[in-house]
């Protein structure tokens, strides 16, 4: 499944100026692939025009969002789970990334266990790790 642009709002709660996910370019279940190029208004950008590490989390979460709505549409569902961010576990960011640049991410859900899910999510700019974490998920159905 491929998404990109207003199709993104069909699957993550948030709403402008606060989206950081463009566009989701493969699922399977399990693992997403999504992408957010860095425009100069991005609500975290920087005086140096990169955005913030929080930024970075905050894209990780959405990752994981649009992967939790591609499979409520898979399924037929009207209204997509929302997830919250319960804990941010082993980040770490090699550089953050500037105005202009593509930021792939790579989702991957691993154990769940009743409505909580742990994801892990890397990040990169044409091959080069940026930024990675394991992100604890409390998914409200």
């Amino acid at each position: 499944m491929k998404l990109k642009g207003e199709d993104i709002k069909l699957l993550i709660p948030q709403r402008e100026p606060f989206i950081m996910v463009d566009e989701i370019e493969a699922t399977d279940g399990t693992h997403a692939v999504s992408a957010l190029t860095v425009r100069s208004d991005n609500y975290f950008m920087l005086p140096d025009n990169t955005i913030s590490e929080t930024c970075l989390i905050e894209h990780i979460a959405q990752s994981c969002s649009a992967l939790m709505g591609c499979e409520a549409l898979n399924q037929h569902l009207t209204n997509p789970p929302v997830g919250l961010i319960g804990e941010v576990k082993h980040f770490e960011c090699q550089r953050r990334p500037q105005v202009g640049e593509k930021v792939c991410t790579t989702i991957e859900f691993g154990f769940t266990f009743g409505d909580v899910t742990i994801a892990t999510g890397e990040s990169h700019i044409e091959g080069e790790l940026i930024a990675k974490a394991q992100l604890k998920i409390f998914v409200q159905q």
